[in-house]
């Protein structure tokens, strides 16, 4: 009969479906670290795990502030392009290079004089190494090259400051 227990001197006893037993406390035992493993495991859920949390004892990522990668943007391009610029090539080229404010800190143009360097050399910034790959004789080309791609921390005083995007307007002359 379902819900009768009987004692050690035989005589029964009603018992309620959901009374403790004598196993209850293993079995409360049980659940209770069931549900402390399903709240560690699953409690963290939806967070962000990159550690670029806001906290007060925790450091925040070192990225520099700004503009984080190379952008590069074509505003000219020739119909004809026979050849394109690729690392070892000796170019010629026009720029004219400003911070983000608008503030003009050198100019080819200016002088009247294209420059000369071998790309992929490393004899300008990389942002120049990276972003003037695959142009074409005649192609202009707007550069946003990120600090980290440019002159760093250190800038390139006194008129490049510490930590500054740097703006290119550029135009290759000829590929040498």
């Amino acid at each position: 009969e379902g819900n009768k227990k009987y004692k050690a001197d035989n005589t029964t006893r009603e018992e309620h479906p959901y009374q403790l037993t004598r196993n209850h406390p293993r079995v409360l035992l049980f659940v209770a670290f069931f549900a402390i493993l399903v709240v560690s495991a699953y409690g963290h859920a939806g967070h962000d795990h990159d550690h670029d949390h806001d906290h007060d004892d925790v450091p925040k990522s070192s990225k520099p502030a700004g503009v984080e990668k190379l952008r590069i943007g074509v505003k000219f391009k020739p119909e004809s392009c026979p050849r394109k610029t690729a690392s070892g090539d000796t170019l010629k080229i026009h720029y004219t290079g400003s911070l983000e404010d608008g503030t003009v800190f050198d100019s080819s143009v200016t002088r009247g004089d294209p420059f000369s360097f071998k790309l992929g050399a490393g004899q300008v910034i990389k942002g120049w190494d990276q972003g003037l790959v695959g142009m074409c004789v005649g192609e202009k080309r707007r550069l946003k090259i990120p600090s980290a791609l440019g002159y760093g921390s250190r800038g390139s005083p006194p008129k490049i400051p510490g930590g500054a995007t740097l703006i290119f307007e550029t135009e290759l002359i000829n590929i040498e």
